[in-house]
C-alpha cells in the first residue's frame, strides 16, 4: 500500500499516456463497427480524462493560489463526474451487444434503471460543487471527504451491480466468452470501490477503473477477432458447399447431355457414361491427381457431343457407310470442339472431343497428331472409347470375347492407342469394368 501511495501519481501518468493511446488506436481500427467504436473510444476517452484530473487535484492538494483554487475544485468535480460516465458508456457497450449480438426485442430494464441512477448520480456531483454534500476544502486547499461522501460510491456501485444482473440474466444469449469478460470487467471496479472506503488517499477505484477499460478494449478486439474468424470458416464452408453443389450440378447436366447424345445412337445407350467411368479409372492408375481424373472424367462424358449435329439415319445405319457418310461421322469431332470450346474455364472438354479419334502412330482425325503430340486427356479418353466399343453391341456385330479385346489391345498398342495407357486397361480388364458404378 505505501508504495501505490508513494509512485501512484507516476502510475495515473504511465496510464493516462495508455489510455490516450489506446483511443487514437480505437478510433482508427477499421475493424470496429462504428457504434463499438465510438463507445469505447469514449471509456477510453474519459479513463484518461479521469486520470489526468485525479492527478491534478494531487498535484494542486495545498496550493493555496488563484490557480490551484480552482484547479483542485474542477479537478475534484471531473473526477466524480467521469466516475459515473464510465459505467454510464459501459451500459451502451451492454445495450449494443443485447440489442445487436444477443438479438434481444428491447432494452433490459435493468439498463434503464441504471441510466436514471446514472442522471441521479450526476445531479449529486453538481449539487456537491455547491454543497459540500461529497467534500469540502479547508483554507489550506486541502480535500476532506463530507459525511454523505460515500453516495459518490453507492451510485456506480449500484449501476454496476444492475449491469451484473442484465449480464446474469441474458448469459444464454451471449458468447460465454464475452459473458466472462464483461462480468471481470466490470466486476473489478465494484470490488475497489468498496476497498477505496477504507483505503483513504489512495486513488485505487479509479486506477482500476481505468485498467478495466484497457483489458476492455482487448477483450473486445479478441471477441471481434473470433467472430471474424468464426465468420471466415462460415464462409469457406458456405464457399465449400457451393462449390460442391455446382460440380454436382455439373457433373449432373454433362450426364444428362451424355445420355441425350448416347439416344441418337439405338446400340450406344449408356456408352458415354461408361467410357467416362473407364477413363477416370485409366487416369487414376496412371497416377493423375484427383482433379486431372475429374477432368477426364468430364471429358469422356462430353466426347461425342458432335454427334448432335450428325443425321439420326447415319448414325443408326445398319452396314457399311458410304465414304460421304464416314465424311459426316468423322466431322463430329470436329464439331464436338467447336461446341466446348466456348466453356473457356474447361479448355480439356474440347480437346476430349476434337482429338479422342487420334491416333498414336498419327493416322488418326482430323490432324492427323502423333504420340504424345495428342493430349494426354485424348489418348486416355481413345482407349475407353475402343474398349467399351468392343465390348458392346453394335449394329454390325456382337461383343467380342475378352481375349479377343486383350489382344486387340495389345496389338494396336504403339499404332492406334498409348502403349502406356493400352497396358494399364489390359491390367484392369482383370477386374469388373462392365459396371460402371464400380468405376466410379
Amino acid at each position: 500500500m505505501g508504495a501505490l501511495l508513494e509512485y501512484q501519481l507516476d502510475i495515473m501518468m504511465f496510464m493516462c499516456g495508455m489510455c490516450g493511446i489506446l483511443t487514437v488506436m480505437t478510433l482508427i481500427t477499421r475493424s470496429l463497427p462504428l457504434n463499438t467504436k465510438l463507445i469505447l473510444a469514449g471509456m477510453e476517452l474519459c479513463a484518461m480524462l479521469l486520470l489526468m484530473f485525479d492527478r491534478f487535484s494531487y498535484l494542486y492538494r495545498g496550493d493555496v493560489s488563484v490557480t490551484g483554487y480552482y484547479m483542485v475544485r474542477i479537478s475534484n468535480g471531473m473526477v466524480y463526474a467521469m466516475s459515473l460516465v464510465i459505467p454510464f458508456l459501459v451500459t451502451r457497450c451492454l445495450e449494443d451487444t443485447y440489442l445487436h449480438e444477443a438479438g434481444l426485442p428491447r432494452v433490459p430494464p435493468q439498463l434503464k434503471i441504471a441510466d436514471i441512477l446514472f442522471a441521479a448520480g450526476m445531479a449529486l456531483v453538481v449539487i456537491s460543487q455547491f454543497t459540500g454534500l461529497y467534500y469540502t476544502f479547508d483554507e489550506n486547499n486541502v480535500y476532506h471527504r463530507a459525511r454523505w461522501n460515500v453516495l459518490c460510491y453507492v451510485v456506480p456501485f449500484l449501476i454496476v451491480l444492475l449491469q451484473e444482473w442484465s449480464i446474469i440474466e441474458n448469459r444464454k444469449r451471449i458468447n460465454r466468452h464475452r459473458v466472462n469478460s464483461l462480468i471481470v470487467c466490470i466486476a473489478l471496479p465494484t470490488v475497489s470501490s468498496v476497498l477505496q472506503i477504507f483505503a483513504y488517499g489512495l486513488s485505487l477505484t479509479n486506477m482500476t477503473m481505468a485498467f478495466v477499460v484497457c483489458i476492455f478494449y482487448t477483450f473486445t478486439l479478441r471477441y471481434l477477432s473470433d467472430a471474424a474468424e468464426r465468420a471466415a470458416r462460415h464462409e469457406l464452408e458456405f464457399y465449400k458447399q457451393a462449390r460442391e453443389k455446382e460440380a454436382a450440378l455439373f457433373e449432373q447436366t454433362t450426364e444428362a447431355l451424355a445420355n441425350a447424345i448416347d439416344a441418337k445412337d439405338n446400340y450406344t445407350r449408356g456408352h458415354s457414361i461408361r467410357v467416362a467411368a473407364y477413363s477416370r479409372r485409366i487416369a487414376a492408375a496412371a497416377g493423375l491427381s484427383g482433379e486431372q481424373c475429374e477432368q477426364v472424367y468430364f471429358a469422356a462424358l462430353l466426347h461425342d457431343i458432335g454427334k448432335i449435329g450428325v443425321r439420326n439415319d447415319i448414325i443408326n445405319k445398319i452396314g457399311p457407310l458410304t465414304e460421304e457418310e464416314f465424311v459426316q461421322i468423322r466431322s463430329h469431332s470436329i464439331l464436338g470442339s467447336r461446341i466446348l470450346s466456348s466453356i473457356k474455364q474447361a479448355p480439356f472438354l474440347s480437346q476430349g472431343a476434337r482429338y479422342h479419334h487420334e491416333r498414336y502412330d498419327g493416322n488418326g482425325y482430323p490432324d492427323g497428331l502423333k504420340g504424345e503430340d495428342i493430349p494426354e486427356i485424348a489418348r486416355i479418353i481413345a482407349v475407353a472409347d475402343a474398349y467399351d466399343a468392343m465390348t458392346s453391341v453394335r449394329s454390325y456385330r456382337q461383343p467380342l470375347s475378352n481375349q479377343d479385346v486383350r489382344r486387340e489391345l495389345e496389338e494396336n498398342a504403339g499404332t492406334q492407342f498409348d502403349p502406356g495407357f493400352a497396358a494399364i486397361m489390359v491390367k484392369l480388364m482383370e477386374e469388373d469394368l462392365h459396371d460402371p458404378e464400380q468405376t466410379k
